[in-house]
């Protein structure tokens, strides 16, 4: 840290998915919660204006105000918290940025809409890192930042503007049991020979756990955010659609999949997604893709529980997927216009590049942010996460970082566009009525074009 401060703050939260990054059911809402104590000797505190979507960042500060208390005798933070529901952080973002006196000061994107921030509409309110006196080139080498969150973070000027302080990376999580059932070992070394590289070698595997009654997967969700962030271009490409061969590639995955009955056909975010992380459907299933934060905040509360010791908790391994792959993250901003930049510097250098162990994604790879005992998560430093604890006892024991770790490396950022969230929703929308027998390819393909030219300021060829 460059100057020593601290943050005090005091939020009533309706409620918070802690950790989550980019989840479609992100919900949590508040807004204007300020610190306590707003005066002190010497008159008015500096006002900085915090904006999120959960109180995942917010939360941090109490971290901050405990290691540095100097920081509330200078500085009041008000904090508004407005969840993704409905699309409404964004409207309410995009007007505070331009209104002048209130607008934020710090604020929040993730991974569905960051680069309209970074890259985007409203790139130009971003401050440059170096522009808040954060030494952006040593300390991205030293704490070793994954590339892919460093190129969604970087303005077309080549400015960085934004970092996240989750790694997001993408591996396959899979069943102990059902892989020592298959193929007589459960170790991640063999089982990602097993399923991968390439989706050829997984449908190998697809058919092997077919022969012994298991599904790969949950649903074509499991496969889409592997796909979608593995292809080589975004949904536009000189101001138009552009359908990557990767991504259209999904729509004959997802009905070999199907045709196939390699799984449940559940959507994500479903009753009957999460019934398959605990065995509650009439066939077992192997495996989902995703990050750390689908096994901590999303697979490890629906499989069943350690204290019960039913269901599958505990039964479950990481390895490397078949495709490199990143899925959600949120990255956090300063606003160029903002009048406490200093102060503003600290905390997003403490919050995102800080390698040290009192910086906060030590604490939050180590699960010790709000004392011991508390959830293990990756974060953006590769450094931190090499001197850290990614022991899980849901994976029964097996340290995750061995694995997240070269998954962020090989995760690519830059297949995003800020029209992602979208985009998804139309294309993932028509691959179901293709592979539900509703319409042929070719018209799903020819609809989902249709849909982006009737919303999107985007040409359809």
């Amino acid at each position: 840290m460059k100057r020593v401060v601290s943050l005090a703050l005091s939020a009533a939260m309706a409620f918070s998915l802690a950790a989550c990054g980019s989840r479609n059911y992100t919900a949590s809402v508040s807004s204007d919660s300020v610190a306590a104590e707003t005066t002190d000797s010497s008159g008015a505190k500096q006002v900085i204006n915090l904006w999120s979507f959960t109180d995942e960042v917010p939360n941090m500060m109490t971290k901050y105000q405990e290691l540095n208390p100097e920081f509330a005798q200078n500085y009041e933070i008000k904090t508004t918290i407005i969840a993704t529901t409905d699309g409404a952080y964004q409207p309410a973002l995009d007007q505070a940025l331009a209104g002048g006196s209130d607008a934020p000061d710090i604020y929040c994107a993730e991974a569905a809409f960051v680069l309209k921030y970074t890259q985007g509409d409203m790139s130009s309110f971003a401050a440059p890192y170096k522009d808040l006196g954060i030494g952006v080139d040593a300390m991205v080498n030293e704490a070793d930042i994954a590339q892919y969150t460093i190129d969604i973070g970087t303005r077309g000027d080549g400015a960085l503007v934004s970092l996240g302080y989750q790694a997001t990376g993408g591996a396959f999580i899979y069943r102990r049991s059902i892989a020592s059932d298959v193929w007589g070992t459960d170790d991640p070394a063999a089982i990602k020979d097993k399923v991968g590289p390439g989706w050829d070698k997984f449908f190998v595997a697809a058919e092997e756990l077919k022969a012994k009654g298991y599904g790969v997967v949950s649903g074509d969700g499991d496969i889409w955010h592997a796909i979608e962030n593995s292809s080589d271009q975004g949904w536009v490409a000189d101001g138009k659609l552009y359908l990557d061969p990767k991504r259209e590639e999904f729509i004959d995955l997802s009905k070999a999949l199907k045709d196939n009955g390699y799984h449940n056909d559940t959507q994500d975010w479903t009753d009957a997604w999460y019934a398959d992380m605990k065995d509650a459907n009439q066939k077992k299933v192997f495996g989902f893709f995703g990050p750390a934060w689908l096994i901590n905040y999303v697979m490890a509360g629906n499989s069943g529980g350690a204290v019960s010791g039913e269901g599958t908790y505990g039964d479950w391994a990481v390895c490397e997927a078949p495709i490199g792959f990143f899925w959600g993250g949120t990255w956090v901003l300063g606003n160029k216009d903002s009048q406490v930049k200093d102060a503003v510097g600290d905390i997003i250098e403490w919050i995102t590049l800080d390698s040290s162990d009192t910086g906060l994604q030590y604490f939050w790879a180590n699960g010790t942010l709000n004392g011991p005992g508390g959830t293990k998560d990756t974060v953006g430093s590769g450094t931190v996460m090499s001197k850290s604890d990614g022991a899980l006892d849901f994976l029964g024991g097996q340290n995750m970082f061995d694995v997240f770790v070269p998954a962020g490396a090989s995760a690519t950022g830059k297949n995003l566009t800020q029209f992602d969230e979208t985009i998804n929703g139309y294309w993932r929308g028509q691959v179901r009525e293709y592979t539900a027998g509703n319409k042929s390819r070719e018209d799903a393909i020819k609809d989902f074009k249709q849909q982006v030219a009737d919303n999107l300021d985007i040409i359809v060829e």
